[in-house]
């Protein structure tokens, strides 16, 4: 891979970067330009580079995530977006699969589709199951849409026909008559953003993707020139949803892979952490401005799925957002960041997000207008941060103004003291962490017994400790570098690609030469975008068949053997499938035929070998304070003097006893009552809780 690489993470508050020349690394936070994101990015590009002392032309690789695509899609910001689909099926974007998420709630809301009906416009044509033609296309219908698509201005169209994902014919043809006729638009096929069976997820992903396009295409094009202007010549990639890098190529025609890119990083970080220092089992924990992510990881791979809901109208409730199918690292992102806004609710509790100050105006204590309290003003209130030191001193806190604001919104109301309705505050933030951190569990068949806890982001290592005693995890790692966290995982990513395509199979009937074809086909097409970006490196592939018994609502994936399937892979497959079944559900069900719905390939470049962290004594010499400061422990409630360490101070073995604050410029890591730190040989903090 490229000896000089650069990262940039954009978030709902801080952009960070990470950059990597000649086996030094730099990090760096910036606000984020809400406004005009490539700004903020350009800005910050500029600033890490010459804290580096590297020149533009001296990078090999630029590596970019952003939430760019995700705020569009929760705030309907998009381009305005036309649907052509099979006459008939026009309302199939807001009949949904009439579910719903609440049974109980006779008002219930759905979020809007971000295709209005008058624009969701229909043609006669019709393909069956089997991928048969059963009525040709009426070329005449599509022709006369044009000139509906010029009055009503549309910039993007998604096309979705009835069983497109199987024979793909009449959806090319369309987009080929609208390339000829309006060659300015830009054209979303089902049959290759989702090719999936269950038509409302694959119009709803196919019209998402449509719906952020332009604003994806225009917003890159704009990075690229910027990056270009300062005089980086060097290929810039994306970091996608599903944990690989892609080029900006493929970006610009699949934007909505990229919903997820920043959390993703994250994961991949905690999974590379997790893999050099041989854990296991590892839950993530990715606490920023704006969100906390929480992923699992096993075996040193974050937990995957194809599928993901965003834009939810109802917090926390499954079903209540738009679907999209797409390959993604599962993981709950919860509305709890730095910049969350507390308010008190209508029956007169404490409430912590989901809206946020983000970076303008901040939370109050930022001293850019905000009025409103947010977790970062509890937590300055409770003496966490050293007003005078945030963000290495570039930053600092007004605690006048942070103490206005709880008092106001939660002291006041409530009757409590300012520093007391602090502390409810980051309390609420940390059990509303923890509770849906307990779901994400029971919902993925685990536990948390025996897991080390690895915190990062500006937050995370800040609400730590709390968290894993909500859990009952008794050990945490804190890397180096954990305030830009998703940064960092950038640049451990791999080049990779995944594609998910529907094949309807039984076990009792399976048709080897037609699995084997899909598949080999799906393994070029995927091998050829990895190929792009790959720089030489070594790939490897992995297949998985997502699979249920007959007459089941829901699939479970199976692992495949990377190669031609035999008929004597056929017993192999149920065998695997009944034991990952009984995994999630105590036991299988004999003598049920299995069905498979789908299959993925992801090619990607193979990790880096990793050399052991060398082995440092346990019991380290003490560390010694550079001062201490006033805490209220959100546990207890009671106030002490805690000591406050220097991360940069530490040293290899070096031993800190909590109650304590161990601080460095982007984030500060809070070693609880109860726990002890120490700085292992990779220069991470193990924090561990001593035994009740």
């Amino acid at each position: 891979m490229p000896s000089s690489r650069l990262a940039v993470d954009i978030g709902g508050t801080f952009t960070d970067l990470a950059l990597e020349h000649r086996g030094r690394r730099t990090t760096l936070k910036v606000l984020t330009t809400q406004a005009a994101p490539e700004e903020g990015v350009i800005a910050g590009v500029h600033a890490i580079l010459a804290a580096a002392s590297v020149a533009p032309r001296e990078i090999d690789l630029v590596i970019h995530g952003t939430t760019l695509a995700t705020n569009a899609l929760i705030e309907r910001k998009g381009a305005r977006t036309a649907l052509i689909t099979t006459a008939g099926f026009r309302d199939v974007l807001a009949m949904r699969n009439e579910s719903r998420y609440d049974q109980y709630d006779l008002n219930l809301v759905l979020p809007e589709p971000l295709v209005p009906r008058h624009l969701r416009l229909t043609v006669p044509e019709r393909i069956d199951h089997a991928g048969a033609v059963l009525a040709p296309l009426d070329e005449e219908a599509v022709h006369a849409l044009i000139p509906l698509l010029a009055r009503e201005q549309v910039e993007s169209i998604a096309v979705g026909f009835l069983h497109a994902f199987v024979n793909p014919v009449h959806e090319a043809r369309v987009a080929a008559i609208l390339a000829a006729a309006r060659p300015d638009l830009l054209v979303s096929l089902s049959s290759q953003v989702s090719p999936e069976m269950r038509e409302w997820e694959r119009f709803s992903t196919t019209a998402a993707n449509a719906y952020v396009q332009p604003l994806m295409a225009r917003y890159l094009g704009r990075l690229e020139a910027g990056l270009r202007d300062l005089g980086l010549a060097a290929p810039i990639f994306l970091m996608l949803s599903g944990g690989g890098l892609t080029t900006v190529e493929t970006a610009c025609r699949f934007p909505i892979r990229l919903v997820e890119s920043g959390p993703a990083g994250g994961a991949i970080f905690s999974a590379h952490i997790a893999r050099q220092s041989a854990l296991d089992r590892v839950l993530s924990f990715d606490m920023g401005g704006t969100t906390a992510k929480i992923c699992l990881i096993d075996g040193f791979r974050p937990q995957a799925a194809k599928s993901f809901e965003v834009a939810r109208v109802g917090r926390f409730r499954k079903g209540s957002g738009l679907p999209l199918s797409i390959p993604v690292i599962e993981m709950v992102e919860i509305g709890a960041g730095g910049g969350s806004l507390a308010h008190v609710d209508a029956m007169g509790r404490i409430a912590v997000g989901p809206e946020s100050a983000g970076a303008d105006p901040g939370p109050a204590c930022y001293g850019y207008g905000g009025t409103r309290p947010a977790v970062t003003d509890a937590n300055l209130l409770l003496g966490r941060y050293d007003p005078e030191r945030f963000a290495g001193g570039k930053l600092p806190l007004d605690r006048t103004a942070a103490l206005a604001a709880v008092n106001q919104t939660i002291g006041a109301p409530l009757g409590l003291p300012a520093e007391m309705a602090a502390l409810g505050i980051v309390e609420m933030v940390d059990e509303t962490m923890a509770n849906a951190a307990r779901v994400h569990a029971i919902e993925s068949g685990k536990t948390y017994e025996g897991r080390t806890l690895i915190a990062f982001g500006g937050g995370g290592p800040v609400h730590a400790c709390r968290l894993a005693e909500k859990l009952g995890i008794s050990r945490i790692l804190v890397p180096s570098g954990a305030g830009v966290g998703s940064a960092i995982g950038f640049l451990r990513a791999p080049v990779a690609y995944e594609l998910v395509r529907s094949l309807y199979q039984r076990l009792s009937s399976f048709d080897v030469g037609a699995v084997n074809s899909l598949l080999a086909g799906m393994s070029a097409e995927a091998a050829s975008v990895v190929a792009a970006g790959s720089f030489g490196a070594q790939v490897g592939e992995t297949r998985t068949a997502f699979m249920r018994y007959v007459g089941q609502g829901h699939e479970i994936p199976v692992k495949l053997p990377a190669r031609a399937l035999g008929t004597d892979d056929v017993a192999g497959l149920r065998a695997a499938y009944d034991t990952e079944y009984a995994r999630f559900y105590d036991r299988p069900v004999p003598g049920s035929d299995i069905e498979v719905l789908s299959f993925s390939v992801i090619v990607s470049t193979l990790p880096e070998e990793l050399p052991p962290p060398p082995a440092i004594a346990p019991n380290g010499a003490a560390a010694v304070p550079a001062y201490v400061q006033s805490v209220r422990d959100t546990a207890t409630g009671a106030v002490a003097d805690w000591a406050v360490y220097p991360r940069i101070a530490l040293h290899p073995g070096s031993r800190v006893s909590g109650p304590a604050i161990i601080a460095e410029d982007e984030t500060s890591t809070l070693v609880g009552p109860g726990w002890t730190a120490s700085l292992d040989g990779a220069g991470y903090l193990a924090l561990v809780q001593e035994a009740l």
